[in-house]
């Protein structure tokens, strides 16, 4: 074919397909040996090939989100690396840090939210929360897509955003490796190095509408003690900070109405503290501030209106 990408290069070229079909050979060979083989890594794998011969735009859109592909590729391979070989899992110091702090008094006892809760569930808190916390990805790659065809360089500045804040929470998950609420529900303080991740109180959701979502979803779970900071807390505040930017007006109250509504259901569900919640939220910030810095002061600027040039 004729058709042309960027300037005078060739839509088909054989070094651009040498150079795919190589990098999907590694990332197929690299997950068997590291985290062993999943389905996941073949959908993943075509997707990525289909888009990328499909057409021009397919390409720059693919192009586009390989900052993401990178970021679920690092988060998969977490599971070869897990964080409690590099330092010691905090369980009780958390627990107690949280009841101290956030405790509530119920029936003569000092409970965490997350037991407080756990208790006073109810059916229709299930489902609305099971519903807010299913957006936790979806969201952002919808908004994502959307930014991509809208303005590609604001596109550029969340996913790039999105990116380092994910790697600043990486970073404090091997620092400062953390259960989960529901560790302590199910294990007390004893550490069990090879604990499965749980659906915890999302199994009610489940259960109530007679499927098996949140069950699927943390049976791939990469890693049980990476519960500080939470990230599911701080990805809604980066879609509502751009959504401000991008002046995105009565939209931007459902971005804010879906934030609260995963930072409660964290809670509500027992997969992470408030502590956890708010070092999410407090990550979230700290990286969209870090990351306008860099804009202002390093050649971040010139390298994102580069990228801009080649997805435009």
């Amino acid at each position: 074919m004729s058709e042309q990408f960027g300037s005078n290069k060739p839509f088909y070229a054989i070094k651009d397909i040498m150079l795919i079909t190589l990098m999907s050979a590694v990332y197929l060979c690299l997950s068997y040996f590291l985290v062993g083989f999943n389905s996941n890594q073949i959908v993943l794998v075509l997707l990525f090939n289909t888009l990328y011969y499909a057409s021009v735009v397919t390409r720059k859109f693919i192009l586009g989100f390989s900052i993401f592909i990178v970021y679920w590729i690092l988060f998969d391979y977490m599971k070869a690396f897990p964080n409690y070989l590099f330092n010691d899992v905090h369980i009780a110091d958390l627990y107690h840090l949280e009841k101290h702090t956030f405790g509530i008094f119920s029936d003569g006892k000092l409970l965490t939210p997350n037991e407080y809760l756990r208790i006073h569930h109810s059916a229709v808190v299930d489902i609305i929360g099971g519903i807010f916390y299913l957006m936790w990805i979806p969201v952002p790659l919808a908004f994502a897509a959307y930014l991509f065809f809208r303005k590609k360089e604001l596109f550029l500045r969340f996913s790039l955003t999105f990116v380092l804040v994910n790697m600043t929470g990486f970073v404090i998950y091997y620092t400062y490796p953390a259960a989960p609420p529901w560790y302590v529900q199910y294990h007390g303080f004893v550490f069990l190095a090879h604990t499965h991740s749980n659906p915890a109180g999302l199994v009610r959701f489940d259960h109530l509408l007679h499927t098996t979502v949140f069950e699927s979803i943390y049976r791939q779970g990469s890693n049980v003690f990476a519960a500080m900071p939470s990230l599911h807390s701080s990805y809604p505040v980066i879609v509502l900070y751009y959504g401000i930017k991008n002046k995105m007006g009565a939209m931007n109250v459902v971005f804010g109405v879906v934030m609260v509504g995963i930072w409660f259901t964290a809670v509500y569900a027992s997969h992470h503290y408030v502590l956890d919640v708010l070092a999410g939220i407090t990550c979230a910030i700290a990286g969209i501030a870090l990351f306008n810095l860099l804009m202002k002061r390093t050649a971040l600027g010139a390298f994102v209106e580069k990228m801009r040039m080649v997805i435009a």
